[in-house]
């Protein structure tokens, strides 16, 4: 193997950044497009307590190492629709908060700060705001958000690399931190801090200057985002700083001013006797004109452990400067501070500072401002504190600390409009959390209206102060924030704010993975075989830290819970139908509630040949031969009309009604009108789509018929459609989309929706229909690719879009484009098509399967989903966009210029309606071959409160909307799948049922405890400790792990455990009395025994084993011994461990030997030791090898063997590692990951009882994790770093650059752009039997190597043979040119290997970049084509390829 693929399987989740702001609608705008009736006079319209429209909330925006997303924030009022959909507490008026994914990239690079640049103007303004990201070294994007593309466009770009910036370096190669941005509260600049310590100052376009003014309603439909105009550069080294630790923008200055925090000479905490107070801030006046600088005040002699500075919001102004142990508030006039724990101290020490109540650290806070003068700092060991500045007009007087709850240990936080916040976490679950702020006197009754008395004269905030708290809640006021207590200088102790808290929505994080491990299901079926053996395993992962640790239980496919299977040989389709007896014709409204928990009637199954009826009450019975249903053929869609009063049941040449069991109507098709004169009578039903009350079917001469059905008497008509008579372009796939909801969304679209929606439903109340359905549409596509929706029963076409099935990233309605250039353009199109077409099969191609879907929720928005003949799936999200200018006149010169459409004058197009393509991540794509059957979509409402669609076919899937994202989960269990459908009834609760191609027919239900909301599914086993590191004993599914915890000790215990001969009796001299009873914190070490619990409820602690004081577990194994006495294997648990007792004592360890349950009957001795030995130094790695235990110990690795009560050594091996931090073992081969001095490759001879070093790498590299890579006969070693690379070596001694055979050979490197901590080597799975290979090929004995990073990522390596990963590395090639970057940044150096300033020969570039290539698949057809003519091969070939290695690497 020279040649691999790097695939990502699961992104990061480890939140580090978070920021809010107005992207994607302005603070103008109402939160929704929903038409408010016209306002009262303006003062009847304040007072009157009628809930009236929020001002909206900004949008949150979050990045995890390279993956950045914007969501918005969804508000749930008092008044939920569904008394279930309340979660939590009432706070405010306000039920819930959610958040929903606007829009989700993965950047090529990682994302090293961000700020949300604003441009001000109050709530009236229509300016928007844009985000600025940094990348490593000196690259700034300016991001926007466009309303015609939903989604991130970049603005601009600002580099600073490269030779002719060379000189900003000052000659350093390593910085200890990338870009730091911030910008200017009224957003008149930004800064960004490169290489320590130049400073970039971005000026912003101000508003008016540019081509668009404040008011001109044509900049991008109304909507102007702040941009960046032009930048200079300010070398702070000019201004005498050397050491920039932090620098904000502080408020209420006319010019922007910047605050530098920065320290003049270097101290740290073993030099504070000698030197403090080191550090100080300086304010600089910026002119952005002018390009000038001047200092206007500065402070000095701030604690040298200062990191961050905090501007205070207006009216205050000012800058909180936070320390370790102390908080200092500075401004031009006044400063303060606050003393945190008993280490701070005064520069002299004769004024003594202010304390707060209570100790705490503060050396790794996050802050953000609750209000104008209450600031929420959420501290390292995860609690909330508010930090209230106490002051008197425009002076701070003193600083007020107090505890609040504790919370996630957080990474960033941010507050979103006036009553929400967001903890970003890397080590736990990000949440967001709404507070309320009371007095102390209680305001939290939901439905207390709080009058306020002194009101001051400022208009507006009476305004304000009138509304009920629920109102105020909203108000996003332009800098300042509705306060309950003015600035009445009588503040005591009693007026301090309360803040409550509520969580009203988590992100899910399974980051940082330390460890991992490989285990069998609970529900594992031992007879899988193949890709289905897979879903019987699961990864246990070692993730979090401290109270948010935890084990995390990933499975990358679903495996849903049995509860009854039974033979159905033949089956072709299954479907459920409701049936109340005694169903109420008056109110369809007033039963919808219960819709949902209503008990299925009929299982309808399509056999071969015939159709079975099973009733679904208490038992699944057949009732066949007792019911009027069409039982002598296969049917081919089932159903409810009428408001689920009938079912109706089509077959191949007909259609029945059912009430019940008895048939009300039947109903033939017969040929069509203009079939009439040729008399064919073939015509046969191909595919149904069922929408309350109509039925569209096509037949197999490619025309479309629809059943209309008559509410009032239950009854259908056969009508063919007149627009599809004329027609002669045959349809491939058809659809009906009910756009159900109160406010049918489709509707919004149209070119008259201002009409629509004001009149109400009157007008669509000639056609019978019930008037709360919402509207109908059908989506129909050609034979050509060209797709249409048909507003029904009308049919006159309201949306068409050319060549649907190239599958462009964006879908227009074709009327709103100009007419000339459409039309040349679709010319070239086709041709270019034809053209690639010879040389490939691409002109068969069409669309076989459609589908169209709004879910649930108040904002949702339709999906669009279609499915090509090739197996590609197709999946586009609808959205809404107004184009600025009026393009009636493109469509009056479209009907003019000839008969397009007659109707055209009555009916509005949908014009406003857009499409954007989704990507979906993780779908495995179909082998199509003729005979199979192909995929097929089951919407599903409800199977286990989630909601989605399930993909049939040879590669199922199930597709999870949540969020408004969609999350992909195969299901591997059962191979092929042909049937599906939900089934509700007494014995399975919103469960399923689904028919293998095996002929079996499997009741089930949606496993419960895992979340779907992630990549993978995934179980969090919380443990309130820090994991490290976790091992499987696969005898009985037990899993030992390693985990931390605090201990609160005093300090003359710890004293006396790093100083062994300080003597207990006396005191000891260096610590005075007060510092005898101080605590300290140490961590504390146990290796507990878990065990997975059946139903997937908690996991059970079987054992723990404590270690001592001190004494820290490093490894924890499974290892099988050779006993030479009784020559037997035993299974034993094997922990190392080193006593961690300060740097002045020589490290020592020992070796642990546990055997696990060898007494059942007492569950007590579960473990049981069996051996224990002090070793000379640290046991940092254990491994068994061939029956030895291999342990590396200091600087030895000694291998022992086991007598059955001693480990005697028999080999050992003396190169000079400094701590070893991996072993791994194949066959006789060692490979040995060191913590500086990279990795060696060692082998062990059993004859001459040596270890023998064959090569090592002599370059110096400091490993996080090993493991060989294993492709067929060739042996690789795979090591990672601590500068996030990845590198491939070999050994070749018969080379002459091997130094005779002492020198591994690099033979690929490649930056992942992450911490890998484990590698786990998995045997790949054979794809198919295309490949012709020989059971004993070299294609069977392929490893990949699967991994897991600190940010929560996991992916693999795999390895590819030669002429695929040149056929992928040409195609890469292109693809960093043609397909356009997220915030420019360029694939190929994301991927050049990081060696931080250090001296390295760049290796082989053999490793293929799957992140890039799946963006192939998201180009339109016509340019697939074009690359892969270019490159010489074709889209066939490179799409298996890629799907090859994606089903080859389905593990879990």
């Amino acid at each position: 193997m020279s040649f691999a693929a790097y695939k990502m399987m699961q992104w990061p989740t480890g939140v580090e950044h978070c920021a809010s702001g107005f992207l994607t609608h302005s603070r103008a705008d109402l939160a929704s497009h929903t038409i408010i009736p016209p306002p009262d006079d303006d003062l009847d319209s304040d007072w009157a307590p009628r809930p009236r429209h929020p001002s909206p909330l900004p949008n949150l925006v979050v990045t995890a190492a390279n993956v950045l997303e914007v969501y918005i924030v969804r508000l749930q009022d008092r008044h939920p629709s569904k008394p279930s959909s309340a979660r939590g507490t009432l706070l405010d008026g306000i039920s819930g908060a959610s958040l929903e994914l606007v829009c989700h990239y993965r950047l090529h690079g990682n994302v090293k700060s961000m700020a949300v640049l604003s441009i001000g103007g109050g709530d009236t303004s229509k300016r928007r705001d844009s985000i600025i990201l940094t990348f490593k070294d000196a690259k700034i994007s300016v991001l926007e958000y466009d309303d015609s593309i939903h989604g991130l466009r970049t603005s601009s770009l600002h580099c600073f690399e490269g030779p002719e910036w060379l000189h900003l370096k000052r000659g350093r190669e390593q910085f200890a931190r990338g870009p730091v941005v911030k910008v200017d509260p009224q957003g008149r600049c930004g800064g960004v801090l490169v290489y320590d310590l130049q400073m970039i100052i971005l000026k912003t376009t101000q508003a008016g200057s540019g081509l668009v003014g404040e008011d001109d309603p044509l900049g991008s439909g109304g909507a102007v985002a702040a941009r960046i105009d032009s930048s200079y550069m300010i070398n702070l080294r000019d201004l005498d700083m050397r050491h920039v630790k932090d620098f904000t923008f502080v408020h209420g200055y006319i010019e922007p001013v910047m605050v530098i925090l920065h320290e003049r000479e270097l101290s740290w905490a073993g030099r504070v006797a000698w030197k403090h107070h080191t550090c100080m801030i300086s304010a600089l006046s910026i002119s952005t004109t002018l390009k000038q600088h001047p200092l206007i005040w500065s402070a000095v002699n701030l604690p040298h452990d200062a990191y961050k500075l905090i501007a205070v919001p207006s009216p205050i102004g000012g800058v909180l400067v936070i320390a370790a142990n102390t908080i200092h508030y500075h401004s031009q006039s006044a400063s303060c501070a606050l003393a945190l724990n008993s280490y701070a101290v005064s520069l002299d020490s004769s004024q003594e500072m202010p304390r707060s109540f209570f100790n705490v650290e503060l050396d790794a806070a996050n802050a953000t401002w609750l209000s104008n003068d209450v600031a929420l700092l959420s501290t390292k060991t995860g609690e909330l504190l508010l930090l209230t500045l106490i002051f008197d007009g425009r002076v701070v007087q003193r600083l007020d600390l107090s505890k609040s709850k504790a919370s996630v240990l957080s990474s960033g936080i941010t507050t979103i409009g006036n009553s929400l916040f967001f903890l970003a976490s890397r080590l736990g679950d990000s949440m967001l959390v709404q507070f309320s702020c009371g007095s102390s006197v209680s305001m939290l009754s939901s439905n207390l209206k709080e009058e306020v008395g002194d009101i001051e004269g400022d208009a507006s905030s009476t305004k304000r102060l009138r509304r009920s708290p629920s109102d105020s809640l909203h108000d996003m006021v332009s800098g300042e924030e509705l306060s309950l207590y003015g600035s009445a200088p009588n503040r005591t102790e009693s007026a301090q704010k309360s803040f409550s808290f509520a969580v009203r929505d988590s992100l899910i994080n399974i980051g940082p993975l330390k460890d991992f491990s490989y285990g069998l299901r609970i529900n594992a079926d031992a007879n899988a075989t193949g890709i289905a053996k897979q879903s019987n395993y699961e990864l246990v992962c070692c993730s979090g830290h401290g109270k948010n640790g935890s084990l995390c239980v990933l499975r990358q496919s679903i495996r849903p819970e049995v509860i009854t299977e039974v033979e159905l040989p033949g089956c072709k389709g299954i479907w459920t139908v409701y049936h109340k007896s005694a169903r109420s014709h008056i109110s369809d409204s007033s039963k919808l509630a219960d819709d949902d928990d209503e008990y299925h009637a009929y299982l309808i199954i399509s056999l071969e040949a015939r159709t079975m009826v099973l009733e679904t009450a208490d038992l699944l019975s057949e009732v066949t031969e007792s019911v009027d249903y069409y039982v002598q053929g296969k049917t081919l869609a089932a159903g409810n009309l009428f408001g689920r009063r009938r079912v109706i049941q089509v077959y191949e040449r007909g259609a029945r009604i059912l009430d019940g069991s008895f048939m009300t109507q039947d109903i033939s098709f017969g040929p069509s009108n203009s079939d009439s004169n040729s008399g064919s009578e073939s015509a046969l039903a191909l595919s149904v789509s069922i929408a309350d009350p109509y039925v569209l079917l096509r037949m197999s001469d490619g025309s479309i018929r629809l059943l209309v059905g008559d509410p009032s008497t239950c009854t259908i008509s056969v009508t063919s459609p007149a627009s599809f008579e004329s027609s002669k372009e045959s349809v491939s796939s058809c659809t009906l989309y009910h756009d159900k909801g109160p406010e049918p969304w489709l509707r919004k679209t149209s070119t008259d929706a201002w009409l629509s929606t004001g009149v109400g439903e009157a007008i669509d109340g000639t056609d019978g229909a019930p008037q709360d359905h919402g509207d109908i549409y059908c989506v129909v596509c050609y034979e050509n690719g060209n797709l249409e929706i048909f507003d029904v029963p009308n049919f006159s076409c309201v949306f068409s879009v050319e060549n649907f099935m190239s599958g462009k990233s964006h879908l227009v309605d074709a009327l709103t484009k100009e007419v000339a250039k459409d039309s040349q353009k679709g010319d070239k199109g086709s041709d270019a098509v034809a053209n690639q077409g010879r040389k490939e099969n691409v002109l068969n191609m069409k669309v076989v399967e459609l589908a169209m879907q709004r879910w649930s929720g108040q904002h949702s928005r339709p999906f669009l989903f279609g499915i090509l003949s090739d197996g590609t799936i197709l999946c586009y999200h609808a959205y809404l966009y107004e184009s600025p200018d009026g393009t009636s006149k493109v469509e009056d010169s479209v009907s003019a210029s000839g008969p397009v459409d007659l109707s055209s004058t009555s009916v509005s197009r949908l014009r406003n309606l857009r499409f954007v393509r989704l990507p979906l991540d993780a779908y495995p794509r179909e082998e199509t071959s003729n005979g199979s059957p192909g995929q097929h979509i089951t919407i599903f409402k409800n199977i286990g409160s989630y909601e989605g669609f399930f993909l049939s076919g040879s590669r199922p899937a199930w597709v999870m909307v949540l969020r408004e994202r969609l999350r992909v989960h195969p299901q591997l269990c059962d191979g092929s799948i042909l049937a599906f459908t939900v089934l509700h009834n007494v014995n399975c609760n919103h469960g399923l049922i689904y028919v293998t191609s095996q002929g079996v027919l499997k009741i089930c239900q949606l496993p419960t405890g895992s979340n779907y909301d992630s990549h993978w599914p995934v179980q969090k086993v919380p443990l309130k400790a820090t994991p490290h590191q976790v091992t499987y004993f696969a005898e009985k599914n037990l899993y030992p792990l390693i985990v931390s915890f605090p201990v609160l000790k005093p300090l003359s215990q710890v004293v006396s455990l790093v100083d062994p001969d300080a003597n207990h009796q006396t005191e000891n001299p260096n610590l005075n009395s007060d510092e005898q009873n101080r605590f300290y914190t140490v961590d504390e070490f146990e290796v507990r025994i878990m065990e997975p619990e059946k139903s997937g409820g908690p996991w059970q602690t079987k054992a723990t084993i404590p270690m001592q004081s001190s004494e820290n577990a490093l490894t924890v194994k499974m290892v099988t011994l050779v006993n030479t006495t009784s020559k037997e294997n035993e299974t034993l648990l094997a922990v190392g461990t080193a006593y961690v007792q300060g740097e002045d004592v020589a490290a020592r360890g020992r070796i642990l030997l546990f055997s696990l349950g060898k007494n059942t009957d007492n569950p007590q001795n579960l473990v049981s030791e069996v051996y224990s030995k002090e070793s000379k130094g640290d046991v940092s790695a254990l491994a068994s090898l061939q029956g030895h235990l291999l342990i590396a110990s200091g600087p030895k690795i000694t291998l022992h063997k086991w007598t059955g009560t001693e480990l005697t050594g028999i080999a050992f091996f003396d190169a000079p590692p400094l701590h070893v931090v991996s072993l791994n073992i194949v066959k006789n081969f060692i490979l040995i990951g060191d913590v500086h001095k990279s990795i060696y490759f060692l082998s062990w001879k059993e004859q001459g009882a040596q270890l023998n070093l064959l090569a090592k790498d002599f370059g110096s590299l400091n490993c996080f994790a090993t493991e060989f890579l294993i492709d067929g006969s060739t042996l690789s070693l795979m090591v990672s770093d601590d500068q996030k690379n990845i590198q491939i070596f070999y050994y070749a001694p018969k080379m002459s650059e091997s130094w005779k055979g002492q020198k591994l050979l690099s033979r690929a490197e490649f930056h992942v752009g992450a911490h890998v901590t484990k590698f786990l080597r998995l045997q790949m799975l054979s794809t198919s039997d295309r490949t012709g290979a020989g059971p004993g090929s070299d294609k069977t004995n392929r490893f990949a190597l699967l991994f897991g990073t600190l940010d929560g990522s996991i992916g693999c390596i795999a390895p590819l043979d030669e002429i695929t990963f040149r056929r992928l590395q040409s195609l890469q090639r292109k693809l960093v040119d043609a397909v356009p970057h997220v915030a420019g940044l360029n694939p190929r150096a994301f991927r050049q290997f990081n060696s931080n300033g250090k001296a390295h020969r760049p290796g082989p570039d053999s490793i293929v970049d799957c992140e890039l290539l799946c963006h192939y698949e998201m180009l339109p057809l016509e340019e697939q084509l074009e690359i892969a003519h270019l490159i010489g091969t074709t889209r066939s070939q490179i799409l298996t390829n890629l799907s090859d290695l994606s089903l080859g690497t389905s593990f879990l």
